[in-house]
């Protein structure tokens, strides 16, 4: 059982109050001791990922955000729609912590022999209140990250490479051979096309714009296909007709982004067909969506047949369902490959205190290609 003692820390918090308001602050807490099985890390590393954003701001209107507090323990407050308080009904006055995964160099450890081999290695981990200047976390919850890796190395070592490792491995347990992936520029995309290629599995790439075409093109994709482009349309459904791909994950969302996928796997399985059904092709189209970058409805047009479908898609539920020893294997593959296949790279590191200024958030709430942030608590 763990204990707290005399130290204590920061931690990052975010509060959506019944009355309407989002608080996010720097709270003290006490440094948790870790127990024999468990080891306390310093962080020295976390992202700021899409997955982030969401418990961080819930559903707030960050446009309306004030700041107040201190510019070392700065306090922002934003007001939330009435008509979006619903989804916030799970988390109402409830402090919650923030931050997914992130690394950093074990200091104490528990008595049992696994947890005191960990005394002073730099250590990636996964579970929650990453934004805290240290963490306890279970000895066997720790990837070791191998010689001369930095914390920003490993700082984003479980939540892209297992989504990326993931999707293939969902192609391949549900029967599909080539992949449509959206917001494909992203760190995450840039990954699946390393370990797609690495596996010799046909990729789409989906972009937003011609600075994301050239930088994936530039790293020898070979179907690229841009949303802005006129001719976007015909240039996806070639794209799915010559890699014969027939399952996504998307990224977007909102909008009708997800048809437009499905309609291209329609078009490519019909030119293949042997005779007319007016109930569309018996070929098995699927999107998964994994992100909400655009926050409207999907919008689904239904002309693509009846062989199709649509869920969702969550790297922790994929994990619960290969189990332990799987998950271990893949996490091996990560550190083997971590400055190659699963690299990340970050244009910005930030203190605590900065992930809660005005003009910080708004330029990590862009979540622009190529603008990565990187939170290091003990800055």
């Amino acid at each position: 059982m763990t204990d707290t003692d005399e130290r204590s820390q920061l931690q990052l918090r975010s509060l959506v109050r019944s009355s309407g308001e989002l608080e996010l602050s720097l709270v003290e807490v006490p440094i948790v001791l870790p127990g024999p099985a468990e080891v306390l890390v310093r962080i020295e590393a976390s992202p700021l990922n899409p997955s982030d954003h969401g418990l961080l701001f819930g559903a707030a209107d960050m446009k309306a955000a004030v700041a107040s507090g201190t510019n070392d323990r700065p306090i922002v407050t934003a007001p939330i729609p009435p008509n979006a308080m619903k989804s916030m009904a799970g988390r109402l006055d409830q402090s919650l912590p923030v931050g997914n995964e992130g690394a950093g160099v074990v200091v104490e450890t528990g008595s049992s022999e696994a947890a005191r081999g960990l005394m002073g290695k730099r250590v990636a981990m996964l579970g929650g209140a990453m934004y805290s200047q240290y963490r306890t976390v279970r000895a066997d919850q720790c990837l070791v990250l191998p010689d001369g890796a930095t914390a920003a190395d490993g700082a984003a070592a479980f939540v892209n490479p297992l989504t990326a490792l993931g999707m293939v491995d969902t192609m391949r347990r549900e029967g599909h051979s080539a992949i449509v992936h959206t917001a494909a520029a992203s760190n995450l995309g840039q990954m699946l096309h390393r370990l797609c290629a690495a596996e010799t599995i046909k990729l789409v790439n989906i972009v937003r714009s011609d600075d994301q075409e050239s930088l994936l093109t530039g790293m020898g994709a070979e179907y690229v296909c841009n949303t802005r482009s006129p001719h976007f349309a015909e240039q996806l459904a070639d794209s799915v007709a010559a890699t014969n791909a027939t399952i996504a994950f998307d990224a977007i969302g909102g909008g009708t982004l997800a048809g437009q996928i499905l309609k291209a796997m329609e078009l490519a399985a019909n030119k293949n067909a042997k005779a007319y059904s007016r109930y569309g092709s018996t070929v098995h189209k699927q999107v998964y969506v994994y992100g909400g970058l655009d926050p409207r409805p999907t919008e689904l047009a239904r002309d693509y047949g009846m062989a199709w479908g649509i869920g969702g898609w969550l790297v922790m539920n994929f994990m619960q369902k290969i189990g332990p020893a799987a998950v271990a294997t893949l996490k091996e593959r990560i550190a083997r490959e971590l400055k190659t296949t699963f690299a990340s790279k970050y244009s910005t590191e930030i203190s605590l205190a900065e992930t809660l200024h005005l003009e910080v958030i708004a330029q990590y709430r862009k979540r622009e290609t190529g603008k990565k942030y990187l939170v290091n608590p003990n800055k």
